[in-house]
């Protein structure tokens, strides 16, 4: 369990020959530091996601004393009560039927329209990047691309946008081991104004409904059942949040990935036909998101070892998508791959709902970048974010 300290700067740096290492010793360890089990291989965590003995909340079961746990600190009240009534938080029967008419509105085809805009962005904003000579690569694209897809998608004005995403780095820091008491303010108080923007949002569609999400939102129901007002805020601040979170990080850790494997970056540049292995691939090879927590409902046991009721289980994605039992060579590199069961979206009912969008954008910007700026080269060492659960650069600085 040495190895496994996520607050370490060489852990943060590369956790991957941690999680081997936790891999060789077990298949469970409980990590006192987050009071968690640690599940570290491919097909645990793969069984685990889809087990309804476990669960993203225990509230539709279990009061906080009967499960043995501490109510939240009232002054995190904004926080919760955003972050619980939206979809990746919620359980059966309320997930099931919020997921449903949430579908009615994110459909197929609203993502596919959405295609030729994602394209034309790409192109938008590489060709800002070369007008530059250069610059950080996760100012210039990676973060304004997904931000602007789904506020587009939302109908979120283009003079609100900037207001995205500072909110969202705010609410997803509670969402790392042990979070700061200022990491927790700061997410409270962008919960806060989260809510209120959105509502305010809501309220205008209610009035001039348009042809965007939010206005499909307040028109899907089911047998004269319908999002609530509280859920409607929350889901629009999921889609928000998860809607380009991953993006980002998979965006400007893809492509520090392949500045330190110039063998691939020149075999995707010759055969950009590549692409969309090369996507799946990049995001297996440094997952955005590298621990995705559950609550044991009921006792289960994992390879013997019985995790009780009460418990909070880590599946830890970084180590299940670099497991040798599920991958060939997992440490290498591979854009070809054409076996990858990764699990960067996780699995189950919690599959994520964007997956669709997020492969079209981060297909459009890697595209625009290879066609664009061939010559693209790293100009200064990344700056890397101090997270362990959202692992991601926030700078990386490229010349063209």
């Amino acid at each position: 369990m040495a190895a496994f300290d996520p607050w370490a700067p060489e852990f943060q740096a590369d956790p991957y020959p941690a999680y081997a290492e936790l891999r060789e010793a077990g298949r469970v360890h409980y990590f006192g530091a987050s009071d968690q089990y640690l599940i570290p291989h491919h097909a645990d965590v793969s069984a685990l996601l889809r087990d309804r003995r476990l669960g993203r909340t225990y509230r539709h079961r279990f009061s906080h004393e009967e499960f043995g746990r501490s109510a939240p600190p009232p002054e995190q009240e904004p926080f919760h009560t955003l972050n619980d009534h939206g979809l990746l938080d919620l359980e059966p029967p309320a997930h099931t039927r919020i997921r449903r008419l949430v579908s009615k509105a994110f459909t197929p085809r609203t993502v596919e329209r959405l295609r030729p805009y994602v394209r034309a962005l790409a192109d938008d904003l590489v060709d800002g990047l070369l007008a530059d000579g250069g610059g950080d690569l996760v100012a210039a694209l990676a973060e304004p691309l997904p931000v602007a897809v789904i506020a587009e998608m939302l109908g979120v004005p283009e003079s609100d946008r900037p207001l995205l995403r500072p909110w969202s780095a705010a609410i997803v820091g509670m969402y790392e081991l042990n979070p700061t008491a200022e990491a927790a303010a700061r997410a409270v108080r962008a919960a806060e104004e989260f809510s209120g923007y959105l509502a305010g949002l809501i309220a205008e569609r209610r009035a001039r409904p348009g042809d965007d999400l939010v206005s499909a939102l307040i028109a899907a129901h089911d047998d004269e059942d319908r999002l609530s007002e509280l859920e409607m805020v929350s889901t629009c601040a999921l889609l928000l949040n998860a809607g380009h979170e991953a993006t980002v990080h998979t965006t400007s850790g893809g492509w520090w990935t392949l500045f330190r494997h110039p063998d691939q970056l020149a075999a995707l540049r010759a055969d950009p036909s590549l692409l969309p292995t090369a996507v799946e691939e990049l995001m297996r090879y440094d997952t955005p998101l590298q621990l995705f927590e559950r609550w044991v409902l009921q006792d289960i046991e994992v390879a013997g070892v019985r995790i009780p009721r009460g418990s909070e289980v880590a599946c830890l994605f970084g180590s299940a998508n670099r497991d040798p039992a599920a991958f060939a060579e997992p440490d290498r590199l591979d854009l070809a791959r054409a076996d990858n069961p990764h699990i960067s979206f996780g699995a189950g009912i919690h599959y994520c709902l964007g997956a669709p969008l997020a492969r079209i954008e981060l297909t459009a910007s890697f595209a625009a970048l290879l066609r664009k700026a061939p010559a693209l080269r790293l100009a200064a060492e990344p700056v890397r974010g101090p997270g362990t659960v959202i692992r991601g650069l926030t700078e990386l600085l490229v010349e063209v």
